[in-house]
């Protein structure tokens, strides 16, 4: 199995922490937010993962040639000329994926989280979607609108800004998403995609016609590791777990 960990960002929201490397490099626990992705997905049984690098490139490059895992074929999207959002990095990157059948998953690398990938791809399947995504009921500034478990819209409620992608049977329900999908390949053939722009605009242009559904998890055990509070509190929430 195959997936995408999207590691290109500038974590601004890090700093001091990110003024000497990538965000993706920085440590939680004794292991670097990288390390905490790879094995995360390995523990599902991906085998096969493409990263995408921009912020201090050449140390992501160095980095990533130093791993070693037998069972794990890693290759790099290279972003050093421009850094392309979510969606551009992906699509960027889609002839690693065009070639499969499968569905892969898409996985920010500053989420620690119990999130279960194996009931997230189950449900995948069992849903025929062309995409789901980790999503939880908890404050945030930007959330998914969802009508009978499909995708219809977007909300940002710090502006009060509303996308809807579809026309809704009653009072959507909001969800904050959690920075991991499940996508399948197919995608690519709906949606043609180059330069910048985002994956929720793919979902939001996407949805009426297809497919996408929230795949609903407890956020206790998930933590968006983009702030340096919510680092600590994942280094606190790992280090009790694992005692």
């Amino acid at each position: 199995m195959k997936a995408m960990i999207l590691a290109a960002g500038l974590g601004t929201r890090l700093r001091p922490h990110t003024n000497d490397r990538p965000k993706a490099l920085v440590t939680v626990a004794g292991k670097t937010l990288l390390e905490h992705a790879i094995e995360k997905l390995l523990k599902f049984g991906v085998t096969e993962v493409i990263i995408n690098i921009h912020h201090f490139h050449d140390m992501m490059k160095e980095f990533i040639s130093g791993l070693s895992y037998n069972e794990l074929n890693i290759r790099i999207s290279d972003e050093q000329q421009l850094l392309l959002d979510t969606g551009g990095g992906l699509w960027k990157a889609k002839e690693f994926f065009n070639k499969s059948q499968k569905p892969f998953f898409l996985f920010n690398v500053d989420i620690i989280s119990d999130i279960d990938l194996a009931e997230l791809y189950k449900a995948h399947i069992d849903n025929k979607a062309i995409a789901t995504l980790a999503v939880s009921r908890r404050n945030s500034t930007r959330t998914f609108l969802w009508d009978n478990n499909r995708l219809c819209g977007w909300k940002n409620n710090k502006t009060g800004e509303v996308i809807y992608a579809c026309k809704t049977s009653g009072q959507p329900e909001q969800l904050a998403f959690s920075g991991i999908h499940c996508i399948s390949p197919e995608i690519f053939s709906l949606y043609q995609g180059t330069g910048i722009f985002s994956i929720k605009d793919v979902y939001l242009k996407l949805a009426s016609q297809h497919n996408i559904s929230p795949f609903i998890h407890n956020p206790a055990g998930w933590f968006d590791t983009g702030t340096i509070d919510n680092l600590k509190k994942a280094e606190a929430w790992i280090k009790n777990s694992n005692s």
